[in-house]
C-alpha cells in the first residue's frame, strides 16, 4: 500500500511539475499567442482532472497511512476542482473581453490568472511535502 501511494503522489507531482514548468511555457514559446491560448484552453480541464483524479486516489490511500499526507492529497484534489469549475471559467471570460480591449477585464485575468498561479505552487508544494513524508 506503501508503494502505490508513493507512485500516485510522484506521479501527481511529476506531471504537475511538467505541466506547470514544461508544457504550458513550451507551448506559448512555440505557438502564436492566439493559437497557444486556444490550446491551453483545451487542455487545462484535462491537466485539473489528472490533478483532480490522482491526488483524490492518492488521498484516498494515503487515509489507510497517514492522516496528515492524506489530508493534504485530498486538499490538493479540493482545490483543483474549485480551479477547474469556477476559477477557470473566470479566467476564460475575463481573457475573452481583452480580445475587445477592455481595460478592466485586462487586470481582471491578470488577477485571476495570479491567482490560479498561486493556488498552482501551493498544490506542487503540497504534493512536494506529502512525498517528503515518504522519507
Amino acid at each position: 500500500m506503501n508503494f502505490v501511494a508513493l507512485l500516485l503522489v510522484s506521479t501527481l507531482f511529476g506531471g504537475m511539475l511538467l505541466y506547470s514548468f514544461g508544457f504550458a511555457p513550451m507551448v506559448l514559446r512555440a505557438l502564436p499567442v492566439e493559437h497557444a491560448g486556444r490550446f491551453l484552453r483545451a487542455a487545462f480541464p484535462q491537466y485539473y482532472l489528472f490533478v483532480i483524479v490522482s491526488s483524490a486516489l492518492s488521498g484516498g490511500i494515503l487515509l489507510l497511512l497517514n492522516v496528515l499526507s492524506a489530508a493534504l492529497a485530498l486538499a490538493i484534489a479540493a482545490v483543483a476542482i474549485y480551479a477547474r469549475q469556477v476559477l477557470m471559467p473566470q479566467i476564460n471570460s475575463a481573457r475573452d473581453m481583452p480580445l475587445q480591449a477592455n481595460a478592466a477585464e485586462k487586470v481582471r485575468f491578470r488577477r485571476l490568472h495570479g491567482f490560479a498561479v498561486f493556488l498552482n505552487v501551493m498544490q506542487l508544494i503540497a504534493a512536494g511535502t506529502v512525498l517528503y513524508r515518504f522519507l
